[in-house]
């Protein structure tokens, strides 16, 4: 469930090992490019966390957001 906390979405995915999250990376960041939505996100071996909000409105969240995130919670 995605959370939406200071101005952002916040939501953390737990993978197997490294290269199940780095193959879950590669697949959000192919998704965010054709949406040209781009998240903050950090990897730590098998977590992958994201941070949305929409830069061109103020760092707040936008409609952007929640469809980069529905997307996100597609590719999962």
């Amino acid at each position: 469930m995605w959370k939406e906390e200071n101005n952002r979405l916040k939501k953390e995915f737990i993978f197997k090992d490294f290269s199940e999250a780095f193959g879950f990376m590669t697949r959000v960041a192919i998704t965010a490019e054709k949406m040209d939505h781009h998240p903050l996100w950090t990897n730590v071996y098998n977590k992958v966390s994201f941070e949305l909000s929409t830069h061109d409105a103020g760092d707040t969240v936008t409609e952007k957001d929640h469809q980069l995130a529905k997307a996100i919670d597609k590719l999962f």
